[in-house]
């Protein structure tokens, strides 16, 4: 599986609604995850394991994020 991680609200810009860049992305089959907080991460290998709350009829929901060292 393939994901990208971003910090910020969305992978689709500031200024503008990024309905394209999500689009791209999802039709590659890329995860997109946002909101990622990694600022007291230590650097190394990590396995990272999401677990989606599940929302019927909704495009996207809430996720925890969780890390485990490799």
């Amino acid at each position: 599986m393939r994901t990208v991680g971003i910090d910020y609200l969305s992978v689709g810009g500031f200024r503008k609604d990024g309905v394209e860049t999500h689009q791209a992305l999802l039709e590659a089959e890329i995860w997109v995850i946002e909101g990622l907080d990694l600022s007291e991460v230590e650097p190394g290998e990590y396995e990272l394991i999401r677990l989606p709350v599940k929302i019927e009829h909704s495009d996207g929901v809430p996720a925890r994020a969780i890390l485990r060292a490799v």
